[in-house]
């Protein structure tokens, strides 16, 4: 058992805690379940509570949220629409967002698979001072896919 209002933390029994922290008006809580033995510390429950999920927030509020854009060529993409979406993909890399870009093929135009890696090859390498390939070429069904991350600076 340990707390602020303890003056020789302990090993003490289980009754004999519960009426200590009775006699303060505050609550008994475990801390930590799994240590050997459990400890224990007797605190207000509720600013026990609230002190966890201000911990839990700025915890939260620390981590890096990764966003991926996603960009969609067809197998016979032209060089305009090209162009156009690899500023896109530039300006999304060099804003810190993962670019996955696929190509699409519809019906019969699985058949120009060639095509579409060979897109995806151009596209990946006019994209090489502001990302790396995480994810060479691969086909999901209908779907031509590649990750680029960006660089880091």
């Amino acid at each position: 058992m340990v707390g602020d209002n303890i003056q020789n933390p302990g090993i003490v029994d289980i009754r004999k805690a519960l009426d200590l922290a009775d006699d303060l008006g505050l609550d008994l809580v475990e801390v930590s379940p799994h240590a050997d033995p459990p400890v224990c510390r007797i605190i207000d429950f509720s600013k026990f509570i609230y002190q966890q999920k201000k911990k839990q927030k700025e915890l939260k509020a620390k981590q890096t949220k990764i966003v991926v854009k996603e960009i969609r060529f067809g197998p016979q993409t032209d060089d305009h629409d090209f162009n156009f979406k690899l500023n896109h993909a530039k300006k999304f890399l060099s804003d810190g967002a993962k670019v996955k870009a696929y190509v699409f093929f519809k019906g019969r135009s699985i058949l120009f698979k060639g095509q579409g890696e060979e897109l995806l090859q151009r596209f990946v390498d006019e994209l090489e001072d502001y990302g790396k390939l995480d994810q060479k070429p691969i086909l999901e069904g209908k779907r031509m896919t590649i990750f680029i991350s960006p660089k880091k600076t």
